[in-house]
């Protein structure tokens, strides 16, 4: 079967509430879309949580589509279900009154979504999602460092210089970076689009600098040569082990236990159980 025209009679026939007629236009699977997304999700307002509902969900919307025109495929795709039932679920988080209060994570979900950047576009969908101002959603997104306004590599590489990582090295940390990278500087990507390297401050990895941070991923206790081996890793599309690149466990003492070595003194030894 051929995809129906609008206004023809076996187009409205088939469908609940027809669309107004028009002339020499397709009904395309964006338009079916568009206009029964609302109503066939009605059944599944719950917010979904298992695989198994995501599933069901998908191949009850595909077949109410599916009725309009033998065109469409019988589901719709997992990504695009997951993305809406992820936001709705950040939103239940808030009282309806105050569901602007998910503007935060929903612009990262956002970003996530974007590759990695948020664009005027998310903060627009945020917006609406959230029936909100646009203009108190730019306000957030342009306050917040952690929201990207332009587009970023595959692989976002921020480098910290603030005090304890620059008593540390972090300068010898950025040159290796940039000069590995093909000799970039900081706020530049890469002409193959893998990396973009800035310089940010202080990223709560203290004990464990020099530091960096690729994606979400922290990389702790690095030298020139470790950070090399970083980076080539991602190269490669491999993703190298996150955490000290010197081999030690979290941020342990390299000197090994230094306090806390004896018997403890006082009551703590004859208390209950749980604190013995």
């Amino acid at each position: 079967m051929g995809a129906l025209e609008l206004g023809s009679p076996r187009a409205a026939g088939s469908l609940a509430r027809p669309f107004p007629p028009t002339t020499s236009r397709l009904l395309t699977v964006q338009d079916v879309r568009r206009r029964t997304l609302a109503k066939a999700l009605q059944p599944h307002k719950a917010v979904m949580r298992s695989a198994q509902d995501l599933n069901d969900a998908s191949t009850a919307l595909g077949r109410s589509l599916h009725r309009h025109t033998a065109t469409l495929p019988t589901t719709i795709p997992r990504r695009e279900l997951e993305e809406y039932f992820r936001a709705q679920e950040i939103i239940s988080h808030y009282p309806p009154q105050y569901k602007k209060a998910a503007v935060i994570p929903l612009l990262d979900l956002g970003q996530r979504q974007n590759k990695g950047w948020t664009s005027i576009s998310v903060m627009n969908y945020v917006a609406k999602l959230l029936e909100m101002p646009p203009m108190r959603v730019y306000e957030v997104a342009t306050f917040y460092t952690m929201f990207n306004r332009e587009p970023i590599g595959e692989h976002f590489v921020q480098v910290c210089t603030t005090t304890p990582c620059m008593l540390r090295g972090a300068y010898d940390i950025l040159d290796t970076v940039c000069t590995e990278l093909g000799g970039i500087k900081p706020g530049d990507t890469t002409k193959d689009g893998k990396f973009t390297v800035i310089e940010v401050e202080c990223q709560g990895a203290c004990s464990n600098a020099p530091m960096l941070v690729v994606g979400d991923d922290f990389y702790e206790d690095l030298t020139p040569e470790t950070t090399k081996k970083v980076l080539q890793a991602f190269s490669k599309g491999e993703k190298p082990k996150p955490g000290p690149q010197s081999g030690r466990h979290t941020s342990e003492n390299s000197a090994g236990l230094t306090a806390l070595a004896s018997k403890p003194y006082g009551p703590g030894e004859h208390c209950t159980p749980e604190f013995s």
